[in-house]
Order: structure tokens, then C-alpha cells, then sequence
């Protein structure tokens, strides 16, 4: 791959809202050329008949249940609400 120039490595700054000085574009335009011949790179491994991993090791995850509860604590969290009714936070109206 061809390196990055300025205006390019300009416009990837200003889209990822980034803050960079012109000094620091000739840099990471380096650096993001460097990353993307390593992704070039690695398009070339031949991955055919791997199976994706989630982990390099052979686990399961206990489960559990997958139960809706409200914590039992609900009175601790409505206390520190300015205002609650029927046990349910009261904010103000925003639309009309």
C-alpha cells in the first residue's frame, strides 16, 4: 500500500475528532500506513476451515438464569430521587 499523505491523514483526524498539529500528521500518517500494511498483511493469511475463536482456551461460561427482578432494593434507589409516585421516578415533562 502507498502511504497515507496529509490531507488524507487531515480528514481521518477531523472525522475521528481528533486535535492534530500539523507537525503530528507527517507521524501518524506514518503510523497509520505501518497499521494498514499490517492489515493488508494479515488479509493474506489463509484462514480457510478455521473455526472462529472466542478464546484461545476450551471454556464454557457457567449460566444462569436469565431472570427480570428490580434488585429488591427499589426503596434504597427511589431515595435519592427528588420526587417519586407509586414507586416510579417523576422527571418533567419534555414534550409537550
Amino acid at each position: 500500500m502507498s502511504s497515507l499523505d496529509k490531507e488524507t491523514v487531515r480528514r481521518i483526524a477531523y472525522l475521528s475528532r481528533i486535535n492534530v498539529s500539523e507537525e503530528g500528521l507527517s507521524e501518524l500518517a506514518g503510523d497509520l500506513t505501518r497499521i494498514l500494511d499490517f492489515v493488508e498483511e494479515l488479509q493474506e493469511v489463509d484462514v480457510e476451515g478455521c473455526e472462529p475463536l472466542t478464546s484461545v482456551a476450551d471454556l464454557t461460561l457457567p449460566l444462569r438464569k436469565d431472570e427480570v427482578t428490580d434488585g429488591n432494593i427499589q426503596q434504597k434507589v427511589l431515595s435519592n430521587a427528588p420526587m417519586t409516585d407509586a414507586g416510579c421516578f417523576v422527571v418533567p415533562k419534555v414534550v409537550e
